[in-house]
């Protein structure tokens, strides 16, 4: 019964929950290294704010501001900063593993090698998120949601620091894509092309990221895109190009 239901069987499952949760665990781990970098952190934010001032794009908070306003964009903004990321990533990749297989190896070699190229910009940007810089306006509205402050499981897997790239946007993205490409209903195709934007929406709104975090997020996820789709997938095209049964087609049949 059950391996009626797994495309690979129990093994290949428990390879992928293995390969995933140890990069997963390693990905935080190596985040939440934390040395000295305060003074540092604080310099890229301000580094930030002036190149998004250069380029008239300084747009965080006026738009926290906005959602504060609201009452209701603010708080639907701190849930699904705590909630969704985690949740739609799991689900949707568990959807796709059971579902869609085909497609899965693509999508989870992105996955692995944006949180690679997320490692090294933690590592040589780290930056301040703008909910650390109140002098330009800015409130923890996470925080304020939840009544306990943002920083306050500070450990070995947290890094206060880690804001470029956003990988909220850049996960957004490697799954919105991929599932605007899967899905067949319409009303699902808008739904995953909000999705991104949405996330990238609220990241901003809860002063977690800078509009510059964004864009990195989705250079990041484009550039892992690219690397799945030109290096892994040349590697392997019969298991990892997102269509492996086209992919192992000559050309001449492909082409027709």
């Amino acid at each position: 019964m059950v391996k009626n239901l797994l495309p690979r069987g129990v093994r290949d499952l428990l390879w992928q929950i293995v390969l995933f949760c140890g990069a997963y665990w390693l990905y935080r781990l190596v985040r939440g290294q934390v040395f000295d970098q305060s003074a540092e952190a604080f310099n890229h934010a301000r580094d930030i704010v002036s190149l998004e001032r250069h380029l008239h794009v300084f747009a965080e908070p006026a738009i926290q501001n906005w959602a504060v306003g609201t009452g209701f964009v603010n708080d639907v903004g701190s849930w699904m900063y705590l909630n969704t990321h985690f949740i739609v990533t799991t689900c949707t990749l568990a959807f796709i593993y059971l579902f869609r297989n085909e497609h899965f190896y693509f999508v989870r070699n992105m996955f692995m090698v944006a949180m690679v190229l997320a490692l090294i910009g933690y590592i040589l940007y780290p930056t301040a998120p703008p909910r650390m810089l109140p002098e330009l306006g800015f409130i923890d509205s996470v925080s304020d949601f939840t009544g306990v402050s943002s920083d306050s499981d500070v450990n070995a897997l947290f890094n206060p620091y880690a804001a470029v790239p956003s990988m909220h946007v850049g996960f957004a993205l490697m799954l919105g894509v991929p599932m605007l490409r899967i899905v067949k209903h319409r009303w699902a195709k808008v739904l995953w092309a909000l999705y991104a934007p949405i996330v990238a929406g609220v990241v901003i709104v809860t002063a977690n990221h800078w509009i510059f975090d964004a864009v990195t997020g989705a250079l990041v996820a484009g550039i892992s895109a690219l690397a799945a789709q030109t290096v892994f997938a040349r590697v392997r095209p019969a298991a990892w190009a997102w269509d492996p049964d086209q992919a192992a087609l000559p050309a001449p049949a492909r082409a027709g």
